[in-house]
């Protein structure tokens, strides 16, 4: 069996890949900034440090077959990617939905610039371009328990995916052959509305919960005081007024390289119901 790293290990997606790699009998490294707290497997091997630091990258990645990657959102460090590629030989990448670049091109997101440097690295890579996540939706968990959801763009239709099928999709290209050099974007099996969403987990909580529209006018106030990034809400609040005329797209990707169809919404709302009670 191979070994292999991720980083992010407790993550939403890293926990879940760390555990399917182990349980299909690979030794897995873990990169965690407070082993004490991290509650793997008792096999897992736990390195201490992130990505902030190449010198703990470098030390976590050596003489492994492959890597896992997420990037949580830190400044782009091309030494931690040359750390990894001096020794990983496939790197799987956490990604989004965006487009390749040239290499001149500027970048207009961190995943663009990181899916680059892997490209430069001289390893093997996939990048795994999760559109967004079912998880995104804990967000509503505390108005879900007051009974009513305040949100713009009720009819906005998503095609989240459970971030076990994220996790699901990356161990099978880490440990199967034919995906180097591919960028598999990934969705749920649906499009689903943002009010719909709401009605499926009153569904699975037993409780009926209700959808109020906010104005997009007032949810750029919020959301802005929320988020701190103006500019991320309103390319949010664009897409999801985008969403509620054309509804996000679905790809048949986790059915075509899992051999099953990806869990739905309603799959993902009852793993989590306990987060919404």
């Amino acid at each position: 069996m191979s070994e292999f790293l991720v980083t992010g290990a407790t993550g939403r997606v890293g926990r879940h890949v760390v555990n399917a790699l182990a349980e299909a009998g690979h030794d897995v490294r873990a990169l965690v900034r407070e082993p004490g707290n991290a509650a793997l497997p008792d096999r897992v091997e736990i390195f201490q440090g992130d990505l902030a630091s190449p010198h703990a990258v470098e030390r976590a990645a050596r003489d492994v077959e492959g890597v896992y990657l997420m990037w949580p959102g830190l400044p782009v460090e091309p030494r931690v990617v040359d750390a990894i590629a001096r020794d990983a030989r496939h790197v799987v990448y956490l990604s989004t939905d965006v487009a390749d670049l040239a290499d001149d091109e500027p970048a207009t997101s961190f995943h663009q610039e990181i899916e680059r440097q892997i490209r430069r690295s001289g390893a093997g890579w996939t990048f795994v371009r999760a559109i967004d996540f079912a998880a995104n939706t804990l967000a509503w968990a505390g108005q879900i328990r007051q009974g009513v959801v305040r949100w713009p763009y009720g009819d906005a239709a998503r095609s989240l995916i459970h971030e076990r099928d994220i996790a699901d999709v990356a161990v099978h290209a880490l440990t199967t052959p034919g995906h180097d050099g591919n960028a598999y974007v990934i969705t749920g099996p649906e499009s689903i509305t943002h009010r719909e969403q709401v009605r499926v987990i009153g569904e699975v909580i037993g409780r009926e919960v209700r959808w109020e529209d906010l104005p997009a006018e007032i949810a750029r106030e919020e959301l802005t005081a929320a988020w701190g990034d103006a500019g991320f809400v309103q390319a949010r609040l664009d897409a999801w007024k985008r969403f509620a005329d054309e509804p996000e797209r679905v790809t048949g990707t986790v059915e075509r390289l899992l051999g099953r169809p990806a869990r739905t919404f309603r799959q993902w709302a009852e793993d989590h119901a306990a987060d919404f009670r």
